[in-house]
């Protein structure tokens, strides 16, 4: 599932496509695309994990969910697209992703978006305290308190701050969900320009790794939490309370 960082790098592909007109719009989305037929792209934005495609009276919206894909200027063979947005001279296609019309995107509170220039610390730790009983890895995948977390953010940013994923947010200390946070926001940021520079995977130091790079303790691999999402930790650096 594409995270925070990789819809900045969509909404910087196709922010070309601001104030060209929709000439035509179709695929087996269940939208009515008369909305969006012939209206002109005001602006393009993100929140979390979603994309606006910012309309005059309404917004197009778009979440890739787990096998979610986009091409420009062309199309996938023997696939139809869930949106087909054509241009006078260009095209954008979106696969397998929800979409849908949403007339206010004022409702996603771009206080909780991790890669935000008006990401709250302090209301994100608010958020924390109704939830106590909750695991770290669900709560770091909870997109109303950080939008844009990922699977992949969730494992690299634990490993850093050396919380077990099934810690319950209650038993971690003050300083412990400061770390937490710095580094999600720190860890996101690096996510992006490790995925442009296309050498993402090298820096993993716990999705999809076998030994600790810290301890040299051999990472488990387990599907943690009510969202039971593959968790990677270390044992020895990772401690459950």
């Amino acid at each position: 599932m594409p995270e925070g960082p990789s819809l900045l790098i969509l909404k910087e592909n196709i922010k070309h496509f601001t104030g060209k007109k929709i000439i035509a719009a179709s695929g087996y989305a269940t939208i009515n695309f008369d909305e969006i037929q012939n209206r002109k792209i005001v602006s393009i934005k993100t929140w979390g994990k979603h994309l606006f495609i910012c309309l005059p009276k309404n917004n197009i919206e778009i979440h890739l969910r787990m096998f979610g894909s986009y091409t420009i200027n062309k199309q996938k063979a023997h696939i139809n697209p869930k949106l087909h947005l054509q241009f006078a001279k260009e095209e954008l296609n979106f696969y397998v992703a929800d979409v849908k019309l949403t007339p206010n995107i004022s409702i996603y509170d771009s206080a909780a978006d991790i890669m935000s220039n008006k990401w709250d610390t302090a209301a994100a730790k608010k958020k924390l305290k109704p939830i106590a009983d909750r695991m770290i890895c669900d709560t770091l995948a909870d997109q109303q308190i950080f939008a844009g977390v990922g699977n992949i953010i969730k494992n690299e940013v634990l490993w850093r701050a050396k919380v077990h994923p099934e810690t319950k947010v209650k038993d971690l200390a003050a300083t412990e969900i400061s770390s937490i946070i710095k580094h999600a926001v720190k860890y996101a940021f690096e996510f992006l320009q490790y995925k442009i520079a296309g050498t993402l995977s090298q820096y993993w130091n716990a999705y999809n790794q076998k030994k600790c790079s810290r301890c040299g303790n051999s990472m488990v691999k387990k599907y943690t939490g009510k969202g039971k999402r593959v968790s990677y930790f270390c044992t020895q650096c990772q401690v459950k309370k």
